[in-house]
């Protein structure tokens, strides 16, 4: 089995988007899209082959609105509506995880990212290693000595020194980063004309967003008077792109033990989906 000391946090999420992105449009005889559910569910079989996780939970975004469409009724706005095909994948994915054993978290009100953030930071301060498997690079933010990003689609790793090497920014810093250059994924409006480049010269020499708005009257040219000119802009962007930390959450980091595999669950689900690669792994159990 895998470290007891470490904890595994699934953005499924994450999972979710690239998976149906990035494989083939699979469907069942009967027309029913599979392609995404297949998608989630190698790669979460992948994870667990690969790192045998005694501590993991999988977190996935609830229906509804969330505190960020309160403060910023654009807060995503511009992105389409979720496909059809995608959102009748969520069910079946909501029902296969927890028959792989994994605890599923979905909490209405706030984004996945909230509570990733919550359970890594309280994980992190009862001394566990966490592990976050995320493609979303606003979780750098979350980055310390104990928790990291890994991208598993791309094999790709973010520390504190990776997290500086890729933004130029400390973790501590990427929500101010985030606040002054905006982020067109989420719809987080930043300051107009700050680039990365100028955001992360501005972080290094004032060190936060606090520190800059306190010097702005300094700050030359059109770039500083746009800044003058959006500060208000700033700080509800700094409120957006905030993950938050404080959740009331039904699971401690210790209770999100991986369980056994309900294996005559899986083979009923996999039969009616027609996954029958999966099938076959579930091996004599689901004959």
């Amino acid at each position: 089995m895998g470290k007891t000391g470490r904890l595994w946090l699934v953005d499924g999420s994450s999972y979710l988007y690239r998976a149906f992105f990035a494989l083939p449009p699979l469907t069942t005889s009967k027309g029913a899209p599979t392609g995404a559910l297949l998608g989630v569910l190698n790669m979460l079989n992948k994870l667990l082959k690969e790192e045998s996780p005694e501590l993991i939970a999988v977190v996935m975004d609830a229906p509804g609105r969330t505190f960020r469409d309160d403060l910023f009724e654009a807060y995503k706005a511009h992105r389409p509506p979720m496909p059809d095909d995608l959102r009748s994948q969520i069910a079946p994915l909501v029902e296969a995880i927890p028959a792989l054993g994994l605890p599923l978290l979905r909490v209405e009100g706030v984004e996945a990212d909230d509570v990733i953030g919550t359970l890594a930071e309280r994980a992190a301060a009862a001394g566990l290693e966490v592990v976050i498997s995320t493609g979303d690079k606003d979780m750098a933010q979350l980055v310390n000595d104990r928790i990291t990003l890994v991208n598993t689609m791309f094999d790709t790793k973010l520390d504190r020194a990776g997290v500086k090497a890729k933004f130029d920014v400390e973790p501590g810093q990427i929500v101010d980063y985030l606040a002054l250059v905006g982020d067109s994924a989420d719809n987080i409006p930043g300051v107009p004309k700050v680039g990365p480049k100028t955001a992360a010269k501005w972080l290094a020499e004032y060190g936060s967003a606090d520190g800059i708005v306190a010097r702005a009257a300094e700050i030359a040219g059109k770039v500083g008077e746009s800044l003058r000119d959006n500060l208000a802009t700033l700080e509800l962007s700094r409120k957006l792109a905030t993950i938050r930390r404080d959740l009331d959450l039904p699971l401690a980091p210790a209770d999100l033990k991986r369980e056994p595999p309900k294996t005559d669950a899986l083979a009923a689900l996999y039969q009616r989906f027609e996954l029958n690669s999966l099938l076959r792994q579930l091996g004599g159990s689901a004959a």
